[in-house]
């Protein structure tokens, strides 16, 4: 038999991917990645993670302009929006950002191998018409837009995520699938340029898996925001005609349907394991009942010399957990202990506020055993309130016997950024009185960290 063409093999350059591929060649092994797009970075850097970024930093700014919010603050501006440019500065992130892993790829002496992978074995597989043979195959192929079923995404009329990124006008009225992350931050996005938005979530709350307390105070900013949402919702059919959509809807019990009218919807109910086409079966493997592909804790499959990481397996679909397994994965195949502590990875919605949290919410804590939790208000915090952010908390839960921390919920102007510091402390067996006493510097939007975990303790000082 034929020796080895590489190491390891990476099929997908999304987070995991790429991250596993350079990782794996800083470590000494002959490495490839296996990438059919046009640029690497996967959903997330091309019309995912990066570009909504883009676009929710954007139309942020023009809301504020537009809505007075810089006027009290002395600054006078006519704002006028200029869509083509905002995607133009959306675009350009892209392409730097994608542009910087082709970069890093030639740095670290990852070949690239341009098309689509499939498995023609247990350790080769076949891109674009050449087979290659690998002693480790790392499947990182992430995961793409659930349908709704008898639902067509147009992409005109009726798009997902990536095409409501690439609107050419701004919809007077929108229809978004599922309250979601993804569809809660596009709602955000197109409310904030001037589309009336209306939220139809089959559940009676949105964000789903989210802490109960932040999932209810969430809706209500929103819905302060302009935000419509019809909750305990079902979407029944969508028609379209022309340049018009009409919905079907009627209550997720039963009940009588209406209809609503929108110049543009958005399905946004979630997404799907990438394992169609990868031809599983010719390497000794069978995707699970929801289409992933089951590991152990070392990212093994069931297959000798073949791991898998991301959204392709179980867990939460998020680049960051991702990127931490695709280092693990590749310190694991390079003889070394790659860890992912998946107890603490914490979650963000982008919106503004942001939410965020790691950890158990207070309603699984519970379910555990005796909890102590302190919260602590963004209208109380002298950043937050100089800033004219007041929305949110934060919201510490600890065990009540070993004072150990389980969770931190946040919802404020830069909660992505604040729950870092939560999941380090989580991360190292931290209690609330070791937040509680960490010195933090003022004014800032952490010290809401610190007085949340004061709170826990019973020693509040500005509540």
């Amino acid at each position: 038999m034929a020796d080895y063409d590489f190491d390891v093999l990476v099929i997908g350059s999304g987070p995991g991917g790429y991250v596993a591929a350079i990782r794996a060649a800083q470590l000494g092994l002959k490495t490839a990645c296996a990438e059919s797009r046009e640029t690497l970075g996967g959903t997330c850097l091309n019309v995912g993670c990066i570009p909504s970024k883009a676009m929710l930093h954007a139309s942020e700014m023009y809301d504020h302009a537009v809505n007075g919010d810089f006027a009290k603050l002395g600054i006078k501006v006519q704002a006028e929006l200029d869509l083509d440019t905002m995607h133009g500065q959306r675009l350009d992130a892209v392409k730097q950002l994608t542009g910087g892993i082709a970069f890093l790829f030639k740095k670290n002496k990852v070949e690239w191998l341009k098309g689509r992978a499939a498995f023609t074995s247990a350790d080769t597989v076949e891109v674009d018409g050449k087979s290659y043979r690998a002693k480790n195959i790392v499947i990182a192929t992430g995961s793409s837009v659930t349908p709704l079923p008898g639902v067509e995404i147009d992409q005109k009329v009726v798009v997902d995520s990536t095409g409501a990124l690439e609107l050419a006008k701004v919809p007077e009225t929108m229809v978004v699938i599922g309250g979601g992350v993804i569809g809660l931050e596009l709602s955000s996005v197109w409310k904030r340029l001037g589309a009336k938005v209306t939220v139809v979530e089959f559940l009676d709350q949105i964000l789903p898996g989210f802490d109960g307390e932040v999932r209810k105070e969430s809706n209500k900013i929103f819905r302060k925001q302009g935000i419509e949402f019809k909750l305990s919702t079902k979407v029944t059919g969508v028609t379209v005609s022309g340049d018009k959509a009409t919905l079907t809807v009627e209550p997720a019990a039963g009940g009588a349907a209406e209809t609503i009218e929108a110049d543009a919807v958005l399905v946004s109910i979630g997404r799907r394991p990438n394992t169609d086409g990868l031809a599983l079966e010719k390497a000794g493997l069978t995707a699970n009942k929801r289409g992933q592909i089951e590991i152990d804790h070392d990212f093994r499959t069931s297959v000798p010399g073949i791991w898998a990481i991301g959204d392709v397996v179980p867990g939460p679909m998020l680049a960051h957990k991702a990127e931490d397994e695709g280092i693990a994965v590749a310190e694991n195949i390079a003889g070394l202990t790659g860890i992912v502590n998946h107890d603490v990875i914490p979650s963000v919605v982008y919106t503004m506020p942001e939410i965020a949290g790691v950890g158990l919410t207070e309603e699984a804590a519970k379910e555990s055993g005796e909890v102590k939790v302190g919260k602590f208000p963004m209208l109380a915090n002298s950043r937050a309130k100089t800033n004219h952010e007041p929305d949110g908390f934060v919201k510490v839960i600890a065990d009540a016997k070993t004072d150990r921390v389980l969770g931190v919920w946040v919802i404020a102007s830069v909660g992505g950024t604040m729950i870092a510091q939560a999941a380090q402390a989580m991360e190292f067996g931290a209690t609330s009185e070791d937040i509680a006493y960490t010195c933090h510097a003022h004014p800032t939007h952490s010290e809401a960290m610190k007085e949340a975990a004061m709170a826990v303790t019973g020693k509040p000082i500005h509540i």
